[in-house]
């Protein structure tokens, strides 16, 4: 704290107020000692008297959003291998900011977990920093196109977006259209449609059209974008979608308009969630093992680190054919 105090300008007794979180201090005031301490690397130690070492039988867990129930899943595959460990998870959500993220990692590092859980393999510059000087575990997941702090487990965006394309395009569709979320903050998501808009202009075919709901993935979101896309004067004959809940909003608007599926136009979606098998028509999508991915991290964070080097697993991910292409 006196290398803090140092950095930023200020007294020992101010940082001290700020990584205890008590008394008054300025928004400027706190921004400056937070960020004095990233500089250095200066991880505040909650448990102070007790154990300094990042050995404590909790695992921070950072995930993106609990809107959807990819999420919950992975998180059930987690628990599911700590409990076994007596090992219990500690999350919080950064809403897809990055800027959140690092927040998340700085307070949770501060309790000494036995290790982090990370959504993706992009992160901010200092939260690379802090993770590898203080040296604790990280297990990056459902993503493996990237290189990882330590070790990753997911599935390749890129690889799903490429086989969709394949798939689509074998089926005789020219022109396509992408309905996302979250105006490109999901980076995976952003991987996974910049794989299959390679493919199809690969294969001389065109992306005609982009959609992009401002907030999270939902039905509604779908929905609406999918009849915006439909009113064009040439419609594309294909529309992907960033996930399975945005698919489902566009199926629920070309059963309400009459629109046969796949004949005037068809849809696909990502993750394979549960709910779609009692929707009306099968919607073709790429199915994921979200548990799996998470049980698997959890589990490698178990183990003795016998392996330094950065590796990634690659967890199944299949395509699956529904009614709708």
């Amino acid at each position: 704290m006196h290398d803090v105090a140092r950095v930023a300008g200020v007294s020992q007794m101010t940082v001290s107020r700020v990584m205890r979180g008590t008394g008054y201090i300025s928004k400027d005031v706190r921004k400056q000692v937070v960020g004095a301490a990233r500089e250095i690397g200066y991880v505040h130690n909650r448990l102070a008297g007790g154990n300094a070492t990042y050995d404590n039988p909790i695992v921070g867990v950072v995930v993106p959003t609990m809107q959807n129930r990819v999420f919950t899943e992975v998180l059930s595959g987690i628990n599911t291998a700590l409990d076994e460990s007596g090992l219990r998870p500690v999350f919080g959500v950064s809403e897809y900011s990055l800027e959140t993220e690092e927040d998340l990692v700085f307070d949770l590092l501060s309790w000494r977990p036995r290790g982090l859980i990370l959504p993706g393999l992009e992160h901010t510059d200092a939260l690379r920093k802090i993770v590898t000087q203080t040296g604790v575990r990280v297990a990056e997941i459902m993503d493996t196109d990237g290189d990882p702090i330590s070790a990753c487990f997911g599935v390749s965006h890129i690889k799903a977006g490429e086989d969709m394309a394949r798939h689509l395009i074998e089926r005789g569709y020219r022109t396509f259209a992408y309905v996302g979320s979250l105006d490109g903050l999901d980076l995976r998501a952003t991987k996974r449609f910049e794989a299959f808009a390679r493919t199809v202009r690969a294969a001389g075919a065109q992306i005609v059209d982009v959609e992009s709901a401002h907030g999270a993935s939902s039905m509604e979101a779908g929905r609406a974008a999918t009849a915006r896309l439909m009113q064009e004067r040439s419609p594309a004959q294909a529309i992907y979608y960033a996930n399975d809940d945005l698919a489902a909003g566009g199926l629920m608007h070309c059963l309400a308009e009459g629109l046969a599926l796949p004949e005037q136009v068809a849809l696909a979606g990502f993750n394979g969630l549960g709910f779609l098998s009692a929707l009306p028509k099968l919607i073709t999508t790429t199915v994921t093992p979200r548990f799996e991915i998470g049980k698997a991290a959890a589990t490698w964070l178990m183990q003795p680190d016998t392996d330094a080097d950065a590796h990634a697993v690659e967890l199944s991910a299949y395509l699956r054919i529904g009614e709708t292409t």
